[in-house]
């Protein structure tokens, strides 16, 4: 069966960036599984896989702009020190917060310094190529 709007999809993949790290992998692991069209995957992916068929294996590269985004300067605030809880201040630390549509928004600190944290809430493969290597292993009606 071929890939198309509405079917849903089983895949192995494994994600990699430019400077070869292994981000995320499925391989031995649970199926991805998703249908066609819904928007449930990224954008990329989604449009890679349409037209293919069970047991297909291949190989894309996708940017950006259909991926996770571009990384936006927007997204780079400065927070005072005094407004963050004391046990996360330190950088690395991953704080939740709520958007303009009340979304819940993560950002990680990037940068301390005696009264302000610098926090980025751009998602963490933001302004990445992403690499996939994908195994359609099952494609069925929903």
């Amino acid at each position: 069966m071929i890939i198309s709007q509405g079917k849903s999809v089983a895949i192995t993949y494994t994600l990699t960036l430019d400077n070869g790290e292994t981000v995320d992998s499925n391989v031995d692991g649970e199926l991805l599984c998703y249908t066609q069209g819904r928007e449930e995957i990224i954008t990329g992916l989604e449009q890679a896989l349409e037209g293919r068929k069970t047991g297909e294996t291949f190989q894309v590269s996708i940017e950006p702009e259909n991926g996770y985004g571009v990384a936006s300067e927007e997204a780079l605030i400065q927070v005072p020190l005094d407004h963050l809880p004391e046990e996360a201040r330190e950088v690395g630390s991953v704080l939740t917060a709520v958007g303009p549509q009340g979304q819940e928004l993560q950002g990680v600190i990037t940068e301390l310094s005696d009264s302000m944290a610098a926090l980025n809430f751009n998602h963490p493969l933001a302004g990445e190529t992403l690499h996939f290597d994908v195994t359609v292993v099952e494609v069925k009606e929903s």
